[in-house]
């Protein structure tokens, strides 16, 4: 696996302009860090997997990795874009030829945003399988009806990909069959059946929820055909936990370097508290931890390239590098003491952002009830 360090060069130099100080604000208005997203556009960097044919980068996942693990080292929070990334790959793998001529030329460019994924809904969570949402076909339309959640980035994106039903659960042989994909443009949709609210969490992710109130939207906006949608967002999905994971990654090297710089400069009783091997064990075990996670996400980003299956590598590099920034996000909370929970630190911020991967996009538990069956062959438990 290439190392991308001349990548890794130029983001850590963009994010640098963006400090500590730009993100507490944001935080505080849950604002969108429209500047940054808008760098890294212009720079490339979230263009990185859309074919250069298309006007990308032409990368892998991989790169991709390198990238999305370099912005959370640096400080910075790259949950507020690392959607595009992902997203894009339903259509560039299922789009029709004047779907991607249309839109990734655009999305590449920054002219338009796809940073919405529209999949969970408030009553089957990750039970996709039984989403409720709606899309019924009449004549050169969809009609969309329905309710998702923790929809993040809705308002700041021009368009949404979005899972609806559009074959009745009662009329399908089997759970994943009826489900389709569509491409909605935003900018249309907004107060002519789409109702965007936004929900206040306890980290700056922009969250929202949508309502469908007999949305129409052109029939062109199905991607791939009619019925196959849930498989269509499968590989997106590994996709998006290996990135999450590689986010994961970034964000316990942050919270290491951190800890141990101020564990060597910070005195009580006349010694440096990183003398302490109640300060320096946590560390240690936390790093060892980053590291061994990290081999899993580079593992599992190295299958999704080589277009081998990923399924189970991708799951449990969420898992670990998800576990491994919480520990290290313990850890450093812990060394700072009193000081940890001081905006000016950063720490409590990142604290709140890192914890959230243990819950989404996709839960601990699930990944571990995936690992039993499919992997373990253990008998399927829900």
């Amino acid at each position: 696996m290439e190392n991308y360090q001349d990548i890794c060069d130029s983001v850590r130099a963009l994010c640098s302009q963006y400090p500590g100080e730009y993100w507490r604000k944001l935080d505080r208005e849950n604002g969108y860090p429209t500047e940054f997203v808008r760098e890294l556009t212009e720079s490339g960097f979230l263009s990185v997997l859309i074919p250069e044919e298309y006007g990308g980068a032409g990368l892998g996942v991989e790169a991709a990795v390198a990238i999305m693990e370099e912005i959370q080292k640096s400080g910075c929070n790259g949950a507020a874009c690392h959607a595009q990334m992902y997203i894009m790959g339903t259509i560039l793998r299922h789009g029709s030829d004047e779907q991607k001529q249309h839109y990734l030329p655009k999305i590449a460019a920054g002219e338009l945003r796809l940073q919405a994924f529209g999949v969970t809904e408030p009553t089957s969570g990750t039970d996709t399988t039984r989403l409720k949402t709606t899309a019924v076909r009449d004549g050169d339309s969809y009609i969309i009806n329905g309710q998702k959640v923790w929809t993040s980035r809705a308002e700041h994106s021009d368009l949404m990909l979005l899972l609806a039903r559009t074959t009745p659960r009662d009329k399908i042989e089997k759970r994943h069959q009826g489900l389709s994909v569509f491409l909605i443009d935003m900018r249309n949709a907004v107060g002519n059946g789409l109702t965007i609210r936004p929900i206040p969490v306890m980290m700056n992710h922009n969250t929202t929820e949508v309502f469908f109130d007999d949305l129409r939207i052109p029939a062109d906006s199905l991607i791939g055909e009619e019925g196959k949608g849930f498989r269509y967002i499968l590989d997106g999905m590994n996709a998006e936990r290996i990135l999450i994971a590689a986010e994961c990654i970034g964000d316990s090297r942050w919270f290491i370097d951190k800890a141990s710089k101020y564990a060597c400069e910070r005195e009580v009783f006349g010694r440096p508290i990183g003398q302490n091997q109640g300060i320096q064990f946590p560390m240690a075990r936390a790093y060892a931890s980053t590291e061994a996670a990290n081999l899993m996400v580079k593992n599992a980003a190295a299958l999704f390239d080589a277009g081998q299956p990923c399924g189970a590598e991708a799951n449990m590099a969420k898992l670990l590098a998800s576990e491994a920034s919480w520990q290290a996000a313990e850890m450093c909370l812990q060394t700072f003491g009193g000081f940890g929970f001081a905006e000016e630190y950063d720490i409590e911020r990142k604290f709140r952002e890192t914890r959230l991967y243990q819950v989404a996009p996709i839960s601990t538990n699930l990944i571990l009830t995936h690992i039993a069956e499919h992997v373990l062959k253990l008998p399927k438990s829900y």
